[in-house]
């Protein structure tokens, strides 16, 4: 694939099943993502990866973060099961006179982005998942966060389930989301 049919295959995908990439190839692709835009070279970021046992204990932990009835924790404690590897997103912003955090947290969001279009690419699945418990108190706990980081959450990644075709996306005028100084570019322009 070019680059362009990578970015117009991509879908977030939902529904994955083993495997997953192993250790050394992710390690490639993380290498690769490292190239993705990051003013002052900071890298301001770090993944924790979780594979087997590792993802239970994280639903143990967001199982206990969300509380609620038993049926409720126990259906959170399994969605961490539901990719063969986890890949959690850790900002790490830094003090830098001349890059502010909203800068670092680009530079994450970005690197992020070019590793999920490599896996892609790689033939991978993945979906980044977010909410109320990325951050919580017994998640940041497991995942040894320092009070400095910040999770964003995590990928999940594994082969795409053939069942389950990625649904057509939907048309977007771009242009609705163009201006200038001088002249309007959008619709009706």
């Amino acid at each position: 694939m070019n680059v362009e049919q990578t970015v117009l295959a991509r879908r977030s995908a939902t529904r994955l099943t083993g495997p997953g990439p192993d250790d050394r190839e992710l390690a490639e692709l993380v290498e690769l993502a490292m190239t993705a835009p990051d003013h002052g070279r900071l890298s301001p970021w770090r993944l924790v990866v979780l594979r087997g046992d590792e993802r239970r204990l994280l639903g143990e932990a967001m199982a206990e973060a969300a509380g609620g009835e038993p049926a409720d924790r126990e259906r959170t404690a399994a969605k961490p099961l539901r990719a063969p590897l986890l890949i959690t997103v850790v900002l790490c912003p830094r003090d830098h006179p001349k890059v502010p955090r909203w800068e670092q947290l680009a530079a994450t969001v970005c690197a992020v982005q070019t590793l999920i279009l490599l896996l892609h690419e790689r033939g991978w699945g993945s979906v980044w998942r977010t909410g109320a418990l990325t951050d919580a108190p017994p998640v940041r706990g497991v995942l040894g966060l320092a009070d400095t980081e910040q999770s964003l959450g995590w990928l999940y990644v594994g082969t795409p389930d053939a069942r389950r075709p990625a649904a057509p996306r939907p048309p977007v005028d771009a242009r609705s989301k163009l201006s200038s100084l001088l002249a309007p570019v959008g619709p009706g322009a």
